[in-house]
């Protein structure tokens, strides 16, 4: 496993990091989770993410479980907030009380004394800029959270952020989690260039496009019984991707990967760690041997010619993005 360092910061994570968005306290079975965690761990992996609204907050609480069985020294957990936690006004968003109670709740749930980095899950509209980053600030000067970061802004946002918190002279952000993956990648125009020039590296989630970019999903078949696409719950962006020129772009991708002896999903993630700015990508699993299988992608360099035969075969795609 190589290590990056989380934008200019000093804190090194792995390059690929396992995530717990629909795998843990819902889809997995907990032993099943639990066996993923010590995998990931055993690999290498020392960079855990997740959120409080993981199934209202079971994702934190089996994920905490997992990692009490480690050195606290020897692995970083991220988790987040902004999500509605209850029903009332104040249980949203990124106003100082929903930080601070959430980061609270986490601390709890998690079983930790503090939380590696604390991420705003969103931008709030409702909530000034500044009090948002005054109160991470605080959350940093308390001990609670060591660094702080962001997922899914946008790159004005973000530079937005960065004026307000040099202004004021608070601690900087280090990080934000967008999507991205062959298809998907928006934030190649404003969001990296933005975020490089200010030291925060991207966490990068979807990599392998909701699964899609293992192969799993032929053109013209129907999908496998028991895949996410197949299930209502989880389907709603899969289903995006389940396209025919999205899915012979897949068969032709597979087959270049086949060509190099690698796995499809393997080469997907191999070209997300290539791109600049990523720190990490994140990869979740249903049972350890998806993890075994993915780590590899750690020790794949892709060569100029395989990378120019990718963006051929993207072309087909080109300008494509799921739909929200």
């Amino acid at each position: 496993m190589n290590y990056r360092r989380l934008g200019q910061s000093g804190l090194k994570v792995s390059e690929i990091s396992l995530g717990s968005w629909l795998t843990y306290g819902t889809a997995t079975e907990k032993e099943t989770a639990l066996a993923c965690v010590d995998k990931a761990y055993e690999l290498g992996i020392n960079f855990f993410d997740t959120s409080n609204a993981y199934n209202r907050g079971e994702a934190e609480i089996v994920l905490g479980e997992a990692l009490s069985r480690y050195s606290r020294d020897s692995y970083v957990v991220a988790t987040k907030a902004f999500f509605p936690m209850g029903t009332g006004p104040n249980d949203k968003g990124l106003s100082r009380k929903h930080l601070i109670e959430q980061c609270d709740a986490s601390l709890k749930r998690l079983g930790v004394d503090y939380i590696d980095l604390y991420q705003c899950h969103r931008f709030d509209p409702e909530s000034p800029v500044e009090e948002t980053l005054r109160a991470l600030d605080d959350l940093t000067a308390q001990g609670k959270i060591l660094y702080a970061g962001v997922s899914e802004w946008t790159a004005a946002q973000i530079a937005d952020a960065v004026r307000i918190g040099e202004r004021l002279r608070l601690r900087p952000l280090i990080s934000n989690q967008p999507i991205y993956n062959m298809f998907e990648r928006y934030i190649e125009k404003e969001v990296i260039p933005v975020s490089s020039r200010n030291g925060i590296g991207q966490i990068v989630f979807s990599p392998l496009a909701q699964g899609v970019l293992t192969g799993k999903y032929k053109p013209g078949a129907a999908v496998p019984e028991g895949s996410r696409a197949a299930n209502s719950s989880t389907n709603q962006i899969i289903n995006s991707y389940i396209r025919e020129e999205v899915l012979l772009c897949v068969q032709k991708l597979e087959q270049l990967a086949s060509e190099h002896g690698i796995k499809l999903s393997q080469m997907a993630l191999a070209w997300v760690l290539r791109r600049p700015g990523v720190s990490s990508a994140i990869i979740g699993a249903s049972r350890p041997s998806q993890i075994e299988e993915n780590v590899q992608a750690s020790a794949i360099t892709l060569t100029e010619d395989t990378l120019a035969a990718i963006d051929a075969i993207l072309e087909d795609v080109n300008g494509f993005r799921p739909v929200r």
